[in-house]
């Protein structure tokens, strides 16, 4: 009889992979009365580096503060935070669950953080983005799935 694999799970490595932060009517908007309408936007995904069991994660977080009547944008910051996560003799919805949620939980605080510190250098006051359960979101999407409503999400 074969020994079951052993079970690894590892964070190699955490990583900003893209940053931007556009203010794109200064400095006119810096003279506007400070009300902004905000919209965040969330991503995440994960795929497969090489042939091994390393896998890159991605967390992508867009923040955009608009005027009260949205003709003029205060700003638009985007991160891209990245991990590789090791994940070897774990398959099927455990592997999924891992990628999908807890790698995402993890990277979260780092790309909440540079959303911060973008928009206070660009002189705006400061943002915090809420904390947010990947479990939960990864849980919704499930149900859709299954449902017939939404997109399957691959491993690549």
């Amino acid at each position: 009889m074969a020994e079951e694999q052993k079970k690894t799970f590892q964070l190699q490595r955490v990583y900003l992979k893209d940053a931007s932060f556009e203010c794109p009517g200064a400095p006119d908007i810096f003279l506007q009365e400070w009300k902004p309408k905000m919209n965040v936007q969330l991503n995440n995904g994960a795929r497969r580096i090489g042939e091994g069991t390393e896998y890159e994660v991605e967390v992508t977080v867009t923040v955009t503060a608009k005027s009260e009547d949205e003709q003029k944008t205060f700003y638009l910051a985007e991160v891209k935070q990245a991990g590789i996560f090791t994940l070897a003799g774990i398959e099927g919805e455990e592997r999924d669950q891992l990628l999908g949620a807890y790698c995402p939980n993890v990277l979260f605080p780092y790309a909440r953080e540079v959303v911060s510190d973008l928009v206070a250098k660009g002189s705006f006051p400061q943002m915090i983005l809420q904390p947010l359960n990947f479990d939960a979101l990864y849980q919704q999407q499930r149900e859709k799935q299954q449902s017939g409503d939404g997109e399957p999400s691959t491993v690549q």
